[in-house]
């Protein structure tokens, strides 16, 4: 297993705070502001991801302190 200092885990809960944003910008607003219609599976599959992804930073911001 990894052993992550408590800088490493900080940026890497950084990155994943940040992945979470960009998977909802790609899934939910990209749809919402293109031309084609809007798909109800892939807009819910982007607000997972990014429930994944923010829950990953909460686990990985609360070890560190």
């Amino acid at each position: 297993m990894v052993r992550l200092t408590e800088r490493r885990r900080a940026v890497l809960a950084e990155k994943f705070g940040d992945l979470a944003n960009y998977a909802v910008a790609a899934l939910v607003f990209g749809q919402a502001v293109g031309e084609g219609s809007f798909s109800v599976s892939i807009g819910i599959a982007g607000i997972v991801i990014w429930l994944l992804f923010i829950g990953a930073t909460v686990v990985l911001a609360g070890e560190s302190e």
